[in-house]
């Protein structure tokens, strides 16, 4: 038997131990984010090498923030397109780290991406992406009070008799995707851990398979043309459809983009088959570029009951990158160019 200690509160207690429910493992899911073309390489192993010539990304989340041990991740991400003839092959590393105080709960991640670039006619292209995972588990119980720890008086004293031996689960993980894109619209279809790996402690603990879909279509109101100094004005709605195991999530969304200002809202309904309290959330999103430096800030709003007593969530991106706009006007003279990728980079 374990109980919180009294601080977290019920609500925080409540949390806390969907939190643990989630880690013991009746169903382990993926952290998500609410910048999801920042985070583009999360998503799918497809983008890499898509949107720039190279970057790489800097994220961090901090969900449920007004809970005692708030679940926070952070992601490096980095891609690079390389220079060989047609442009063709891409690499990428992605390395996440999940962790709440609550539960003591760590999840450590680092993939390799590849990806493949082809034009399909002089206006349509297809890339399509692997990615290959290492990854290690851990739960501590150092936050937690057990029951032979409280004396009659209610002071808490001595260690547990509890069996606190847990090693960690070391796993490896397999995801692939495509993207289908022109330069005003995209669709992207990924699926992650399709080898369903095992996050068990004790028990078998299967992650599920994670299936994306998400597209969207840029509207030009100023339409950048080649060189360096390029100005942008564009509308891009977006949507999305994620499912991991019994659960499923459905985005809707829209980007604004006057250069060098984005600003996004992106509606998020988190649902499980049977559930009749959906968590609903609106993700609001600002980011600005100046050169290779982009640096982006959401923040998740939430519109029922639970996700405002959960405390939403803050994310903030870095990135640097750069895109050679001379050479890719060159290549588009020479006909060995790609469309440019439309979707936004927030």
């Amino acid at each position: 038997m374990l109980t919180f200690p009294l601080r977290f509160g019920i609500r925080h207690g409540l949390a806390a131990g969907l939190l643990l429910g989630v880690v013991s493992g009746v169903r382990a899911q993926d952290v998500f984010f609410s910048q999801p073309f920042a985070t583009r390489l999360h998503t799918n192993p497809a983008f890499t090498g898509l949107v720039d010539d190279y970057s790489v990304t800097l994220g961090y989340r901090n969900q449920f923030p007004s809970l005692a041990g708030s679940f926070i991740t952070g992601q490096l991400a980095a891609d690079v397109r390389l220079n060989t003839k047609g442009q063709h092959h891409a690499l990428g590393l992605l390395i996440n780290q999940d962790r709440t105080g609550s539960v003591g709960y760590t999840r450590f991640e680092a993939g390799a991406l590849y990806a493949y670039h082809t034009r399909l006619t002089p206006q349509l292209a297809l890339s399509g992406g692997l990615r290959a995972s290492y990854g290690r588990q851990r739960v501590g119980y150092d936050n937690f009070v057990f029951g032979d720890q409280i004396l009659e008086d209610g002071s808490v004293a001595g260690p547990s008799a509890e069996s606190l031996s847990f090693p960690p689960a070391n796993y490896l993980s397999l995801g692939t995707g495509a993207v289908l894109y022109t330069e005003q619209a995209w669709l992207s279809v990924a699926g992650q851990h399709l080898n369903r790996p095992d996050l068990g402690f004790r028990n078998q603990s299967t992650l599920p398979i994670s299936f994306n879909v998400s597209g969207g279509y840029k509207f030009f109101m100023v339409k950048p043309s080649t060189g360096i100094a390029v100005r942008e004005v564009s509308f891009t709605p977006v949507a999305s459809y994620t499912r991991q195991g019994s659960s499923q999530r459905i985005e809707t969304g829209a980007y604004f983009l006057a250069s060098p200002v984005t600003l996004g809202a992106v509606y998020r309904n988190i649902s499980a088959p049977g559930n009749v309290n959906p968590q609903n959330l609106l993700a609001v999103v600002a980011g600005v570029q100046a050169g290779g430096l982009r640096v982006g800030y959401s923040y998740d709003v939430g519109l029922t009951q639970l996700s405002a007593d959960l405390g939403g969530a803050h994310e903030l991106t870095l990135s640097l990158s750069a895109f050679d706009r001379l050479e890719n006007a060159y290549r588009r003279l020479k006909k060995r160019v790609y469309p440019t990728a439309p979707c936004p980079v927030f």
